[in-house]
C-alpha cells in the first residue's frame, strides 16, 4: 500500500465512520482514531510521510471554518467570560502544571521543553469537543462553551508553544518578550483576518455565481492561516476571526442556492477532514512504538502522570471556575450560558479531549537546537503527547455517551421549542408586513389577497404548528395532509419528467450541458 492508497483508506473510512458511529451510538473521531491504529499495526501500510510543519496549515483552517459557520460572533460574545476562563486561563494553568510534573519526572527534561510539552497538551482538541459533545443531546449551553473553548484554546496554546520551543532551541528567555509575542500575534492575527474577511465579503458579491463563492470560501481559511503565520500572527486566530466576520455579514437572506450549496459542501468537507484529521492521529502509533523500544515501564509511567495531571487540573479548574463564573452571572447576562449543576459541569469536565492539533505540534518539535545538539527528549515528548491523545480520545470519547446518560444531562426541549415558536411568530409577521407593504402599491384582486395572507400565516405555522390556535391548528393539520399528498403526487410526476430529461443524455445529438441545465432546474423545483 503506497501514501494515496492510505489516503483514500481514510476518506473512505471517514464516511463510513458517520454513519457506523451513529447506529452504534460511537463518536466518528474515536472509530477514526482506533481505524489508524489498526491500520498503523499492520506490517503492509507505510509510515505517514507528512512534514510536521504541514499538518495544522492542512488540517486546521477549515475544520476551524467549518465549526464556526455552527456559531456567531453574538454567541461567543455572550459566554466571553466562561470561554475566556476555559481558553487562555485553563491553558495557562494546564500548561504550567505538567511542565512542572514533566520536568520533575522525566531525566534530562529542561524546563523550556517541558512548558513546550504542557502547551501542546494543554488545550482539548475543537472538533473531537464539537463533534462528540453535539452529537449527544446536551444543554445548548454546554455545547456553546465547549465550541467557544475548543475555538480559542489553540490560539493561547500554540503561542506558549512556539514560545517554549524558542528557548528549548536558543537556550534563552525572556517573559517580556514571550509576552510582547502574544500580544503582537493576537494584534497580526485579528488585523489579517478583518482585512480578508471584509476583501472577501466584497469579492463574493463580486462574483455572484454560487460555485464560484462556495469555492472562495474554501480558499479563504487557507489563505487567513497562512498570511497570518507569515505576518508572525496566530494563523488559528487569522482564521477565527475570518470566519466570524463572514458568518456575521457575508450571509444573503436571499440568495438560497449559494446558501444550500455552501452548507452542503462544507458538511461534506467537515466529514472528510475531520475523518483524515482523527486517522493520522492514530497512524502515528508508528513513532511512539520506534521511541518505546526497549523503555515501555518508564515512559508508559511518565505518560500516565501527564494524562493524570491533564485530565484533574481541568476538573479542579471547572469546579471553581464554574461557582465564580455563576456567582458573577447577573439578571442581565440573560444570553450567557453557564453550567447550572454539578452533572453538567462534570460532563465539561470530561469532554476535555485531546486530538489532531496536539500531535502535530509533537512531530513539529525540532530535531537540533541552535547549538548543533538535539533537541532535548524529544523523542519522550512525542511518546507522551501521543499517550494523553490516545487516551483522552478513546477513554473519554468511549465513555462520554455512557456518563451523559448515567448523569440525565439532557438538551432543554422546551425552550428550543419554544424559541423555535418565537422565530416562526416572527417570520409569518414578517411576512404578512411585506404583503401590506406591497398591498399600497399594487391593487391587488381580494381573492390573491386573503389568499396571500393565509401564506403568511402558513409560513410560520409550518416552522411550529404549536403557533396556531387549537381550530386553526386542526385546519392546518388537514391542509398539511392535503399539501403532503400534492407533493407526492407531484415529485412522482417531477421524477418521470427528471428520468425522461436524463434519458435523453444517451440519445444521438443531445447536448449534455443543455440537459444538465434542464435537470438543474428540475432539481430545484423539486426543493420547492
Amino acid at each position: 500500500m503506497d501514501q494515496l492508497a492510505l489516503l483514500f483508506v481514510l476518506l473512505l473510512g471517514a464516511v463510513v465512520s458517520v454513519a457506523v458511529g451513529e447506529r452504534l451510538g460511537l463518536p466518528a473521531p474515536v472509530l477514526m482514531t482506533v481505524l489508524g491504529i489498526v491500520l498503523a499495526l499492520l506490517e503492509f501500510v507505510p509510515n505517514v510521510d507528512v512534514p510536521p510543519e504541514l499538518i495544522l496549515p492542512l488540517l486546521l483552517p477549515p475544520l476551524l471554518y467549518a465549526a464556526v459557520r455552527r456559531t456567531s460572533w453574538r454567541q461567543f460574545a455572550a459566554n466571553i467570560r466562561p470561554i475566556l476562563l476555559l481558553a487562555v486561563a485553563l491553558v495557562f494553568v494546564t500548561t504550567l502544571c505538567v511542565a512542572v510534573v514533566a520536568h520533575a519526572i522525566v531525566p534530562g527534561l529542561p524546563l523550556a521543553a517541558a512548558v513546550a510539552l504542557g502547551a501542546l497538551v494543554a488545550p482539548p482538541d475543537p472538533v473531537a469537543a464539537t463533534a462528540v459533545a453535539g452529537k449527544l443531546g446536551l444543554p445548548r449551553r454546554l455545547v456553546s462553551i465547549l465550541e467557544g473553548e475548543g475555538l480559542f484554546n489553540d490560539v493561547t496554546a500554540i503561542v506558549l508553544y512556539h514560545v517554549a520551543i524558542a528557548a528549548a532551541v536558543s537556550g534563552t528567555f525572556s517573559p517580556w518578550r514571550a509576552g510582547l509575542d502574544l500580544v503582537l500575534s493576537a494584534v497580526v492575527a485579528v488585523a489579517v483576518g478583518l482585512a480578508l474577511g471584509w476583501g472577501t465579503n466584497k469579492l463574493m458579491g463580486l462574483l455572484g455565481d454560487p460555485t464560484l463563492q462556495v469555492a472562495l470560501t474554501l480558499l479563504v481559511p487557507f489563505a487567513s492561516y497562512v498570511l497570518a503565520e507569515e505576518l508572525h500572527g496566530s494563523g488559528v486566530l487569522g482564521v477565527l476571526t475570518t470566519a466570524l466576520f463572514l458568518v456575521e455579514y457575508a450571509t444573503d437572506a436571499d440568495d438560497v442556492t449559494a446558501r444550500l450549496a455552501g452548507h452542503t459542501f462544507w458538511d461534506i468537507v467537515d466529514t472528510l477532514v475531520t475523518g483524515v484529521a482523527f486517522g493520522l492521529v492514530g497512524l502515528e502509533l508508528h513513532n511512539a512504538v520506534e521511541t518505546a523500544a526497549g523503555h515501555w515501564g518508564e515512559l508508559l509511567t511518565w505518560a500516565a502522570a501527564v494524562v493524570g495531571v491533564v485530565v484533574l487540573v481541568r476538573l479542579a479548574w471547572l469546579l471553581p471556575a464554574t461557582w465564580l463564573t455563576q456567582r458573577l452571572h447577573t439578571a442581565r447576562d440573560v444570553d450567557e450560558e453557564i453550567p447550572v449543576s454539578w452533572r453538567e459541569t462534570v460532563v465539561m469536565w470530561w469532554s476535555g479531549m485531546r486530538g489532531v492539533a496536539s500531535v502535530a505540534l509533537a512531530l513539529a518539535i525540532p530535531l537540533e537546537t541552535d547549538a548543533g545538539g538535539d533537541f532535548p527528549a524529544r523523542g519522550e515528548i512525542i511518546f507522551i503527547a501521543f499517550g494523553v491523545v490516545l487516551a483522552t480520545l478513546l477513554v473519554q470519547g468511549l465513555t462520554l455517551p455512557w456518563l451523559v446518560g448515567r448523569l440525565g444531562v439532557r438538551g432543554d426541549i422546551g425552550r428550543e421549542k419554544e424559541f423555535e415558536r418565537q422565530l416562526a411568530v416572527r417570520a409569518a409577521k414578517a411576512a404578512k408586513r411585506r404583503l401590506r407593504e406591497i398591498e399600497e402599491v399594487e391593487d391587488l384582486p381580494e381573492e390573491l389577497s386573503e389568499q396571500m395572507l393565509r401564506r403568511s400565516f402558513d409560513i410560520g405555522v409550518r416552522i411550529s404548528p404549536e403557533m396556531a390556535e387549537d381550530e386553526r391548528r386542526e385546519a392546518y393539520r388537514q391542509r398539511a395532509r392535503r399539501l403532503k399528498r400534492v407533493r407526492r403526487i407531484e415529485g412522482e410526476m417531477l421524477s418521470a419528467a427528471r428520468h425522461e430529461v436524463l434519458a435523453a443524455r444517451s440519445e444521438t445529438g443531445a447536448d449534455p450541458e443543455v440537459v444538465d441545465r434542464v435537470l438543474r432546474h428540475l432539481d430545484v423545483r423539486s426543493l420547492r
